[in-house]
């Protein structure tokens, strides 16, 4: 018994809806920090990060949809039925967090859902040990090196400051300009990185499904799902933006481009080595660094602890969640 091909449309929209509330979850770690420190509106802001969400295609390949979608998980155990239980498992996850206002990943959401579904099909062998070595290892690593990167750039800029004795009034005029292109980088970073996951679901559903022969993600996946991540983030995700640009710390106009700045340096970094990093892991680490460069007490460690918590349990909570949609879905649909 196999699936047929409106099941496999079924599945593709899914993975775009996924992107959708991927691009709406994170939006706020793409706007927090540049509304917060009101040098653009909401409404300008989403509009901005959207614009560079999708445009990310031109400046990207495909390394991070080839770690997801062929590196991870033995490609030739998966199935619809398994993409289909890891999209809802990393759905609901992803809705959940959202509810609570907690900035937890989406990448590692859909990784999580992904992996568990796999495993409840063919077990722990369908699990490819080195496909899973950095991207683990970049769970602690990627929200350290946004904290080390933005308390370096804050106090790298702070020294230029005094150096060049500017007032309070002029760092505010020129860090607000300067603003809008850390946010357009980071934007374009996010778009990158996350958009590439779900091109590289969408591209193992087609592999598995006979629709491709090899895993080589089509040009209309990687149009789709950027566009998809776009229209998240048109979206906005209050919620979150409330926790991440105003409950870790105070940020100014120079400490959002500090953050940002960092932050984007991380994930072009990530994007180029093929590893699906957090974006959200990233931009919290390094809103915590600019704030631990003004002083430690300005940063909120409690509000920060919280949020490491919902990273902790995200991959084994979406897993979960997965899991169980594949046992029900398995009643009705090809295993």
């Amino acid at each position: 018994m196999t699936v047929g091909l409106p099941f496999i449309i079924f599945v593709i929209l899914l993975a775009l809806a996924f992107d959708y509330t991927n691009g709406m979850h994170d939006a706020a770690n793409s706007i927090s920090t540049i509304v917060s420190t009101r040098v653009l509106s909401p409404r300008l802001a989403v509009v901005w990060a959207a614009f560079f969400n999708f445009v990310a295609f031109l400046a990207f390949g495909t390394g991070v949809a080839t770690t997801i979608g062929h590196g991870m998980i033995d490609v030739s155990t998966v199935t619809p039925t398994v993409i289909f239980a890891g999209l809802i498992g990393a759905i609901a996850w992803n809705l959940i967090t959202w509810y609570f206002g907690l900035p937890s990943s989406s990448s590692h959401a859909l990784i999580g859902g992904y992996a568990g579904a796999a495993i409840v099909k063919g077990g722990f062998g369908v699990i490819i040990p080195s496909g899973w070595t950095l991207t683990l290892a970049f769970i602690a690593l990627a929200p350290l090196i946004g904290l080390v990167l933005g308390f370096a750039m804050k106090l790298l800029t702070s020294w230029i400051i005094y150096w060049r004795g500017q007032s309070p009034g002029a760092v505010d005029r020129w860090s607000r300009v300067t603003q809008l292109f850390s946010a357009a980088a980071y934007s374009l970073g996010h778009g990158g990185n996350d958009a590439q996951k779900t091109m590289g679901i969408t591209t193992g559903l087609l592999f598995s499904a006979g629709l491709i022969s090899e895993f080589k993600v089509p040009l209309w996946v990687v149009l789709t799902a950027h566009a998809a991540i776009a229209i998240g983030t048109l979206s906005g995700g209050w919620r979150i933006v409330k926790t991440m640009g105003q409950r870790i710390t105070k940020l100014r106009p120079v400490d959002g481009f500090c953050a940002e700045t960092s932050s984007a340096a991380s994930i072009f970094l990530a994007t180029h080595m093929g590893v699906p990093v957090s974006t959200t892991h990233v931009i919290t680490g390094a809103i915590s660094g600019v704030g631990s460069a003004n002083r430690l007490s300005a940063v909120r460690w409690s509000v920060t602890t919280r949020i490491v918590w919902a990273w902790i349990f995200t991959i084994p909570a979406a897993a979960l969640i997965a899991s169980l949609v594949y046992l029900l879905a398995r009643l009705a649909l090809p295993a």
